[in-house]
């Protein structure tokens, strides 16, 4: 695609503002409404989905000219994919999510870019990580716990812990737990000191050739170990592999942990018998919900009734955020003895993001941390006692939250709670 190529979506916004809610039918009150952060932090209609539309389209037709603003409201977004999912279920079959990655390939390609992605991207380039940090370190997470290395054989079950997990001391011991509850239920995986980046925050970035490139050389290795299953805590990982992959070429099956740990459990080769009493709110990470839909393979053309109705040979596949992993979490979560799970209001496709996703982190760290602190105002609101979740960025912006708020609710992975139920 290119920028023209959005063109026929930019066209169709009407302006309705469905793209700034969650579904209407969701609403379950007035504080917990909204849907998009980005426009509710900024507080004007440009850093809206309709409105990066407008702006594209103001600048495809020579009206305005890139500038710093413009790159602004391009970038201060997380892509959650609300506004996606809003306007295919409340009025049009647009495909907003896509065109706002176009906008952000289009302005990246010119490097019109926030200026904290360009180390991250060198670094990605350079140590295939975003971070920089040493290739050396990449398994330190794993040290001890006496894992199969797929460099000293073929393996056919893959996990990638993902950049996050592996580097960050704070959530490494995430990673660590899910490879030893994988490991208890007699699961026959390896890691990879040699693991790379996804490549998915690049993609999110702007940078679709560097996520190219990550795409090829993750496949390349893995159809070198025979890997035909690759297991991932990341919810962005899991998005890159599950739903981005397949457009490279990729044939692999992907799971998420908590899929797997689900599966395990339905099994009888996990048992959890030890209580938890705790009560507990789950958040749906955009990634694994609203984006976690399997990728399916389209090729066809689109058409117009009577020159009006907008109509697609062979049916088009609607992303609707519905079919997203949803219910293994929360499957996960009641099988465990003592814990009660409460939901927030916002939940499953109509979730409010962490607001860690996007390239916003780095970024814009101060609307991160609004978005974050939104999202712990909610789970407060159903009177849990912690936040669980299914993705390391999730798991830091609301740790920092709750630092930040004063509050004593506590954040946890999923797997976590799994482990201190065996």
């Amino acid at each position: 695609m290119a920028l023209q190529d959005i063109r026929p979506d930019a066209m169709r916004c009407t302006r309705c503002s469905y793209c700034k809610w969650i579904p209407f039918d969701l609403v379950k009150s007035w504080r917990f409404s909204k849907g998009c952060p980005s426009v509710d932090f900024n507080n004007f209609h440009s850093y809206s989905g309709g409105g990066r539309l407008v702006t594209a389209l103001s600048l495809m037709d020579g009206r305005s000219e890139v500038n710093d603003r413009v790159v602004d409201i391009a970038f201060k977004c997380q892509l959650c994919g609300n506004c996606d999912v809003a306007c295919k279920v409340c009025r049009y079959d647009m495909w907003v999510l896509d065109s706002l990655h176009e906008f952000r390939f289009w302005l990246a390609e010119q490097d019109q870019v926030p200026a904290a992605y360009r180390p991250m991207i060198e670094n990605l380039r350079q140590k295939h990580n975003l971070g920089g940090r040493p290739q050396a370190d990449r398994a330190k997470w794993a040290e001890g716990l006496d894992l199969k290395d797929i460099a000293k054989g073929k393996a056919e079950v893959l996990f990638h812990a993902g950049c996050r997990y592996s580097y960050n001391p704070r959530l490494q011991h995430v990673a660590r737990t899910a490879a030893q509850v994988l490991t208890k239920a007699g699961v026959d995986f390896a890691v990879s000191a040699e693991e790379h980046c996804c490549g998915g925050k690049a993609y999110d970035m702007g940078y679709k050739k560097d996520f190219q490139a990550a795409a090829e050389g993750n496949l390349k290795a893995w159809a070198a170990a025979g890997v035909k299953t690759v297991v991932t805590p990341c919810a962005t990982c899991y998005h890159a592999f599950k739903r981005l992959y397949p457009e490279v070429g990729s044939e692999v099956e992907v799971l998420h942990t908590v899929e797997l740990v689900d599966r395990l459990i339905r099994d009888g080769k996990l048992k959890l018998v030890k209580p938890v009493p705790m009560k507990v709110t789950y958040h749906d990470p955009c990634h694994l919900g609203r984006q976690g839909e399997p990728y399916v393979p389209w090729d066809g053309e689109e058409k117009k009734i009577y020159g009006q109705a907008v109509v697609y040979d062979p049916p088009r596949p609607r992303y609707i955020g519905a079919y997203g992993v949803y219910d293994p979490p929360r499957e996960v979560l009641a099988a465990i003895p003592g814990l009660e799970l409460v939901e927030m209001e916002r939940n499953r496709e109509a979730a409010w993001c962490c607001g860690a996703g996007g390239g916003v982190r780095e970024a814009y760290p101060e609307f991160s941390a609004w978005t974050a602190g939104e999202r712990v105002e909610e789970a407060k609101a159903t009177g849990a006692d912690a936040i669980a979740t299914a993705c390391p960025g999730c798991e830091q912006n609301f740790i920092d939250a709750v630092a930040a708020d004063g509050t004593k609710m506590k954040v946890f992975d999923v797997v976590e709670l799994v482990a201190q139920a065996l």
